[in-house]
């Protein structure tokens, strides 16, 4: 079995850039330490490794279908789902008298890293599970948290997000599921939702799906939206199960790659009357849903982390292994071959991956720390925590969507013909990760929420927070050795990033909302290879401090830090200037192309 995960640079991540260990300092963690959180992360990798990278191969040949009007899936996934559920990695992070260990929100995301890397198809019931209970937790009434949340969190009902429709897609605002009152507080839902994971399975005893529908009468758009619990299984006051709810599996969906999950189209209120109770407000399920959808966009961007990360060991192991070739120097053809690992170009390769997905980890670990600060952090600081998080978001789900497709493709490349075959599962990974461009809003849609709302929001104050913390590593890392060139490309990009931001700011209005927006994705690309430079150089900084008192392979680990991101400052800083121009000039290319003109 091909290694999954680095735990070497998980430890590095957690408390060599980050200082996950000073968490412990806080009252809700001040019962833990490093060994607590050390035993957790070693617990997830084991119950990865045995229950999870076992039957991954497996699942990805044999994806759901359905037998007498049942989802079966391969015996792996039950399985696994109860090694994670007898780990107590369902309710981990929450509080301690609801079944948690208050595990900080950083340490839970590195557990949730190990599962990912191992099987993503078998790691997304789980995911969402945790996902809709914590929006549950949020909002829910103490009443709809004893029937819903306690089974959610002791991992006996699993749980969705049903957002999409046929006809909308991401269009929320056109989508027509319906909610009309009972009269007794409850709901009669009726339509369809589409691409919903998880919708249907025998993992659990029920299925909780959240369903975003319009209320008869309320307005057209978003301000429309309400939010509602919508069990598989209808629930009777003492917390037993009743009859079905008339959620009816309409089909599967079969998919290019992540096929260990089920992904359905489900009528609601097919062949009788399907309840449903209203989550918070009317005409506020929108908001609501955004506390389970940005917490799934951090959580897409580390899963594709983590399958470009097993991707990228997978290709380190074989071009270690591999013999071909001889040096360039080399003049006798019959003397012996190198590993492959040994020649200029495929250094290249795995340098580029090692940069994409060591950065992506350790943005999605860093967002995931300003969750904690968000929640236990200093309260006079947790307005611009709040600002900095709203605006990284959309970065770290894209970003990592985006770069670790192109890490995978180069580990194809790494492993020439034999990467392109399912003896190795590389080309499983790529077919997997295809998904989390798309997956909780595309990048357009990525770009669009950058750009539109979260550089501007609250007078630009979480662009200016992220520039101050920019700068102030900057300041920090003067005077160490190595990192001259991370920090005079990472100091351009800032530059060039503010004055692109200034200069299509500046124009907004005199351009109107669709030219504005036409190089959204452009502001995405520079900001995001900008934040990854940063976290670059972070890593660099930690491993230069540690450098000299390291010996060995601890000694190599750090170098290789180095490396990457001097690596990162010479070959991929440098393209943020042509997006900065793009954006700074208001490019009307894209605009201006007709749809005829195709």
């Amino acid at each position: 079995m091909a290694p999954f995960l680095s735990k070497r640079d998980l430890q590095f991540q957690l408390y060599e850039v980050l200082d996950t260990e000073g968490l412990t300092a806080r009252p809700r963690h001040a019962e833990h330490s490093r060994e607590v959180y050390d035993d957790v992360l070693n617990l997830a990798y084991n119950v990865a490794e045995k229950y999870f990278a076992n039957h991954t191969r497996e699942a990805d040949l044999n994806e759901p279908h359905v037998v007498d009007g049942q989802v079966k899936l391969v015996p792996g996934v039950a399985a696994a789902m109860k090694a994670f559920r007898d780990a107590g990695f369902f309710s981990a992070h929450h509080d301690e008298d609801l079944g948690g260990l208050q595990l900080p929100w950083v340490v839970m995301q590195a557990v949730q890293a190990n599962f990912q890397a191992a099987n993503m198809g078998t790691s997304g019931y789980p995911f969402l599970t945790i996902g809709n209970a914590n929006l549950q937790r949020e909002f829910d009434t103490e009443e709809q948290k004893r029937k819903y949340l306690t089974p959610l969190l002791e991992g006996r009902w699993f749980g969705t997000m049903a957002l999409s429709e046929p006809h909308a897609g991401s269009g929320l605002a056109d989508i027509t599921t319906s909610a009309t009152p009972r009269g007794d507080g409850t709901y009669s839902i009726q339509g369809t939702k589409m691409w919903i994971s998880g919708g249907e399975h025998e993992l659990s005893e029920n299925i909780v799906h959240l369903v975003l529908a319009r209320i008869k009468g309320a307005p057209a758009g978003v301000r429309g939206i309400s939010l509602f619990i919508v069990p598989r299984y209808r629930v009777n006051e003492d917390g037993r199960l009743g009859e079905k709810n008339n959620v009816v599996l309409a089909g599967l969906n079969h998919k290019m790659g992540y096929r260990g999950t089920t992904n359905t189209l489900l009528n609601f209120g097919e062949g009788g009357e399907t309840v449903g109770e209203l989550v918070g407000e009317a005409g506020r399920g929108l908001g609501y849903m955004f506390h389970m959808m940005n917490e799934a966009r951090i959580g897409v961007g580390m899963g594709a982390v983590m399958l470009g990360y097993a991707g990228y060991l997978a290709s380190l192991e074989y071009a270690r292994e591999r013999l071909q070739g001889r040096h360039a120097s080399a003049k006798d053809p019959s003397g012996p071959m190198v590993s492959i690992i040994e020649h200029a170009d495929v250094k290249r390769l795995l340098l580029r991956q090692k940069a994409f997905v060591e950065g992506g980890l350790a943005l999605g670990l860093y967002a995931s720390s300003l969750v904690d600060d968000l929640a236990t952090g200093p309260e006079e600081g947790r307005e611009d925590t709040r600002l900095l998080l709203d605006l990284l978001t959309p970065i770290v789900k894209s970003w990592p969507s985006k770069y670790s497709q192109e890490a995978l493709s180069d580990a194809i490349q790494v492993m020439g013909g034999a990467g392109y075959t399912r003896d190795y599962p590389v080309e499983m990974y790529y077919r997997d990760n295809r998904l989390n461009p798309i997956h909780e809003g595309t990048e357009g849609i990525q770009g669009n929420d950058l750009l539109g709302r979260k550089v501007t929001q609250s007078g630009g104050r979480g662009l200016a927070v992220l520039l101050e913390r920019m700068h102030a590593d900057l300041k920090a890392s003067e005077g160490q050795g190595g990192l001259d060139e991370i920090r005079a490309a990472l100091t351009t990009a800032i530059a060039q990033n503010r004055d692109a931001f200034g200069a299509i700011l500046g124009r907004a209005a005199e351009l109107g909302p669709d030219l504005y927006l036409a190089n959204a994705n452009s502001a995405l690309e520079m900001l995001g290879h900008t934040v990854v430079g940063w976290m670059w150089l972070r890593q660099a900084a930690a491993a230069t401090r540690a450098l000299p008192g390291a010996k060995g392979d601890d000694a190599d680990f750090y170098r290789g830090k180095v490396q990457a991101a001097r690596f990162f400052a010479v070959y991929e800083l440098p393209k943020v200037r042509a997006h900065a121009d793009l954006l700074a000039s208001a490019d009307p290319t894209t605009h201006e192309m007709q749809g005829n003109w195709f």
